[in-house]
């Protein structure tokens, strides 16, 4: 089955505690934690306050997503946030191995995001210091766009990558993905959904989530 990681950035801010409730309530594996800086990318979104009470909201893994510039400055931040997962940009690390190790060492599992433009032959030579991929299958910065198909080729080539080097990579897909698409993004050989939209605006969010883990 799929880890399925719901997206709080579509969840209701007015009233998180509910939708944390929900959450822990379903079959959801990881909570899906935005982080954006305006600076990455054209929006803000929440940081490390709402994500220590999230924090306190749950026991299920808190997988932090940062789309920001220079993220080596506030990893121990995150962690001490309650982040398990802390995934980073490619495109926002010159030294992406040093951050890495940085994550590695406060404990975190290690997570790198690719940008759509991206190509995944990037990681070549440090996807053995990877624990989690996070394939955009949209433009970072906005809830709630369509899937770019092309993300489709780009899970087939990294999973070849990952099974050539006898690995236990996650390929976790982040944008627009829905229960019509989900199946199709599964067989190219992804094994995370990160789903928004799909759970938060669904009038049955459990049965939704429920739906994607039985795919």
């Amino acid at each position: 089955m799929p880890i399925v990681a719901p997206s709080l950035l579509s969840a209701n801010f007015l009233n998180l505690q509910k939708d944390c409730e929900m959450l822990n309530e379903s079959q959801a594996d990881w909570f899906h934690l935005d982080v954006m800086d305006g600076s990455f990318v054209p929006n803000l979104s929440f940081g490390l306050p709402v994500i220590e009470h999230i924090r306190k909201a749950t026991t299920k893994i808190c997988d932090v997503h940062l789309m920001i510039v220079e993220p080596e400055k506030y990893a121990e931040a995150f962690k001490k946030a309650g982040a398990d997962i802390l995934t980073v940009h490619y495109e926002a690390c010159t030294h992406l191995h040093r951050n890495l190790q940085q994550i590695k060492s406060l404990g975190m599992r290690t997570g790198v995001a690719l940008n759509p433009h991206t190509p995944v032959h990037v990681l070549a030579d440090i996807l053995h210091d990877i624990d989690l991929v996070c394939l955009m299958s949209v433009n970072p910065g906005f809830g709630g766009q369509q899937f770019i198909p092309h993300t489709l080729v780009k899970i087939r080539q990294l999973r070849q990558m990952i099974q050539e080097r006898n690995l236990h990579t996650h390929i976790e897909i982040d944008g627009g993905v829905t229960l019509q698409n989900a199946k199709s993004i599964l067989d190219a050989g992804a094994d995370v959904l990160v789903a928004g939209n799909t759970v938060f605006r669904a009038e049955d969010p459990i049965a939704t989530i429920a739906a994607l883990k039985a795919l």
